[in-house]
């Protein structure tokens, strides 16, 4: 219930009552409703809507949301969240080194930027597509010809935007993977690592140690991704010009399934992943009070669900909202 000095009840007060008493007496004369439907009625569920998603007003509060919605899933949530104007963070299980499907393929991005401007590659260096880079699961390139050639840039656009396994593993024949996880010890990001291409082989240094195999694609922390994420965002990561690039590279990734996916108002840089039992999203969500960092990892589901309703999906979207509302000042 609403006191009565919530915002809300004010509203109630002075604007929504006297003005659905009228709408359900104009409606009475025209027949359009019954004498059973109370305005009251219907401004309490009205209320208690908004009142749901009103800003979190402490931390307990968002934390007692938060793990009341995880209650629901079956499977392993790990996260990290931080406004990035007001330093105000939500943790739970954010030093959790969990399996980033694609959104390692951030840290590959940043190895592609650094590079170009250190002059060690062009945006403008051919690659070709080839039988061995191909592979399936995302993106275009699968279905087109061997022999296609493409711009190294326009191979990382295809691997941000349509999260182009192939253009992956044709960016990382580039660069390698022992290369995109020096970049990231050199920024202090010591758990964010890419263990091999998408598929199989060029696997890096710790993709041969016997403990990492687990992880597949590459393994992070939530708290380590919303820390490059935070770096991005304040254009200092390669240069401020690149960070920007980067920044508006992610904010054209298509599709809006999990993080942000009811926030469709609000602009959002995001990268998404996706395996068998995991789903995992790492972005910024760009709120009217507040720039929310985040990333959400789903991990551990019993059934293998290949939707956009997948639970982990509904689960992110879920948490996103009350990640926004709850750290929005």
């Amino acid at each position: 219930m609403l006191k009565k000095n919530h915002p809300l009840h004010l509203l109630n007060c002075l604007v929504v009552t006297p003005l659905l008493i009228i709408t359900h007496a104009s409606a009475q004369q025209r027949g359009q409703i019954s004498d059973g439907v109370q305005p009251v009625a219907a401004l309490s569920s009205v209320l208690d809507r908004a009142n749901e998603n009103a800003p979190t007003q402490n931390p307990e509060a968002l934390d007692r949301r938060i793990k009341e919605r995880i209650a629901t899933f079956k499977g392993k949530v790990s996260l990290f969240a931080k406004n990035l104007d007001t330093g105000e963070t939500y943790a739970l299980g954010a030093d959790d080194r969990v399996r980033t499907a694609s959104t390692i393929k951030i840290a590959v991005m940043v190895e592609a930027f650094a590079r170009v401007a250190e002059g060690k590659a062009k945006w403008t260096d051919e690659l070709v597509l080839t039988k061995d880079v191909r592979y399936s699961g995302s993106g275009v390139l699968p279905e087109l010809s061997d022999g296609l050639r493409l711009t190294f840039r326009d191979a990382v656009t295809l691997m941000m935007v349509l999260s182009d396994n192939t253009a992956t593993n044709m960016v990382l024949g580039h660069l390698s993977t022992d290369a995109v996880n020096a970049r990231m010890d050199a920024l202090g990001f010591k758990q964010i690592r890419i263990m091999r291409r998408v598929g199989s082989g060029s696997e890096s240094r710790e993709g041969k140690d016997p403990e990492n195999k687990r992880f597949g694609l590459g393994a992070a922390t939530p708290r380590e991704w919303v820390g490059l994420m935070e770096k991005l965002e304040r254009g200092e990561i390669v240069s401020a010009a690149a960070s920007k690039e980067m920044i508006d590279l992610m904010k054209r990734e298509q599709g809006r399934y999990a993080i942000g996916r009811s926030l469709w108002n609000l602009p959002m840089a995001s990268k998404y992943g996706a395996l068998d039992q995991l789903r995992s999203a790492v972005g910024i969500i760009y709120g009217g009070k507040g720039r929310i960092a985040m990333a959400i990892s789903c991990d551990e589901m019993p059934a293998v669900m290949w939707s956009v309703d997948n639970p982990a999906y509904l689960l992110m979207s879920d948490l996103s909202a009350l990640l926004v509302n709850g750290l929005g000042r």
